[in-house]
Parts: structure tokens; C-alpha cells; sequence
């Protein structure tokens, strides 16, 4: 009977802890041991490279104005990259190449690091999601190929929780 009673007290005494356990939990705690914090800034103005041998060059723009393209740019980047992967510190420039219907077509960065591979890659996914097309660039009133370079200083600030 002792033995009964002593098994019966250990499993009602299991079970009010274990339901203490969960109604005490914090649904908002990080599960995660270390997180990257990024900082963004994207220089302005945005600097273009002109064609050879035009008399009225007129440069690329985009629709809403280029710091409407930066704001999106910096929320597009705070949602895609993969920040947790690599910790960036310092200058990037990043060189688009806008051809004549205001489609990217090409982007390069610069300069070369450990990792920076893997954030070019992530760069150009993020550049490739910005859905609006840019104003080519015209010389002589036609729409000509344009190179856009975007300069920016990332921070990366690694915490462990």
C-alpha cells in the first residue's frame, strides 16, 4: 500500500510540474545562440558612368526617383540576405549594367573578400526582386546600355543571446 501511494504522489507530482513548466514558458525568448545585426548605408547620389562620344547624355533614372530605388534597395536587402551566414564590414560597390528597355542585366561587386562571393550572390538575388525597371539612359535622344555604380557601408554587429 506504501509502495502505491509513494508511485501515485510521484506521477501527480510529475505532472503539476510539468504543467507548471509550460503555462511559465516565454513564447518571445530567442531560441538561437547569436545573431547578426546588420547596418546599411546606402550612399547618395547614385553615380553613373557616362558613353563614350555623346554630345547629350541623360542619365538612368527610376520611376519615383533614385531614393526611392535606395529605400527599396536597404528594406530589400534587410529581408533577403542571409545576414546569419557572413559578417560584412566596410565599403561594397556594386556596378549594374541597365540596358536600353531599363532592364539589370548585370551586377558586380566589388571588392573581394573572404565570403563575398556568397554576398554578391545574395546582392544580385536581391537586385533581380526589385520588379520595377529603371529609365534607360539616352545619348543623343536614343536609349542607350548604362552602367550604375551604388556605393554602401555595411556593419555587421555579431551578439550571442
Amino acid at each position: 500500500m506504501k509502495s502505491l501511494v509513494l508511485f501515485l504522489g510521484l506521477f501527480i507530482s510529475n505532472v503539476a510540474f510539468a504543467q507548471f513548466d509550460v503555462e511559465e514558458r516565454d513564447d518571445n525568448m530567442i531560441t538561437e545562440n547569436n545573431k547578426n545585426i546588420l547596418k546599411i548605408d546606402i550612399k547618395e547620389p547614385l553615380f553613373q558612368i557616362a558613353v563614350k562620344n555623346c554630345d547629350d547624355f541623360k542619365a538612368a533614372g527610376f520611376e519615383g526617383g533614385i531614393s526611392v530605388y535606395k529605400e527599396m534597395l536597404r528594406r530589400y536587402m534587410y529581408d533577403y540576405l542571409n545576414s546569419e551566414f557572413y559578417v560584412l564590414n566596410g565599403d561594397f560597390t556594386f556596378t549594374m549594367t541597365v540596358d536600353q528597355t531599363g532592364k539589370v542585366t548585370n551586377i558586380e561587386g566589388s571588392p573581394k573578400v573572404a565570403n563575398s562571393e556568397v554576398f554578391f550572390d545574395d546582392m544580385k538575388y536581391v537586385v533581380r526582386r526589385i520588379k520595377k525597371n529603371w529609365i534607360p539612359a539616352t545619348c543623343n535622344g536614343q536609349p542607350v546600355t548604362s552602367k550604375i555604380k551604388i556605393k554602401m557601408n555595411l556593419s555587421s554587429i555579431a551578439t550571442d543571446v
